[in-house]
């Protein structure tokens, strides 16, 4: 029998097949999902900001709230339930403009910033990324299946699909 962990705002969970990942609530943020195929072991973080390098005072107390600092720590947080790095993807989503009548502020592109340093991230730690939903302007919801490493995603305004 699965379990649903539900994986928070600024927060990563791993967990092994059977089990089932969830996050909700992306908007502008990211949800990376990392699977280890052969380990069946699966982890999800939702990052709300590109870079701790900004607000180190911030990232001190919360450091999964970045893509820098939070997606290496789910790579290890995975390494110790078994994953091995040089077999892991990723599948990410989010990143959406959620506030288009600010179109030239920085607040506006935050969803576009965030989903250029999760990519960067990824690629630093030399982790492919195999699917992607982002961008577009309407939150979503992020499951990721340990069984298959299946991305289900859902949206009130546009259904759902599978990756």
């Amino acid at each position: 029998m699965s379990k649903t962990v539900t994986v928070g705002i600024a927060d990563l969970n791993v967990v092994k097949a059977p089990d089932i990942l969830v996050t909700y609530a992306l908007g502008s943020c990211v949800g990376i999902c990392l699977y280890d195929a052969r380990m069946k072991v699966a982890g999800l973080s939702h990052i709300m900001l590109p870079s701790s390098k900004q607000m180190s005072n911030v990232c001190a107390s919360q450091p999964m709230k970045f893509a820098d600092t939070g997606i290496a720590m789910l790579v290890q947080k995975m390494e110790r339930a078994g994953a091995r790095r040089v077999n892991m993807t990723a599948k990410i989503a989010g990143g959406a403009q959620m506030f288009a009548a600010m179109s030239t502020t920085a607040i506006a592109n935050i969803g576009e910033r965030n989903v250029i340093a999760v990519k960067a991230m990824l690629n630093q730690l030399h982790i492919p990324i195999v699917a992607e939903d982002c961008g577009k302007n309407y939150g979503r919801t992020q499951y990721f299946s340990a069984s298959d490493g299946v991305m289900l995603i859902k949206s009130v305004t546009r259904g759902q699909w599978t990756y």
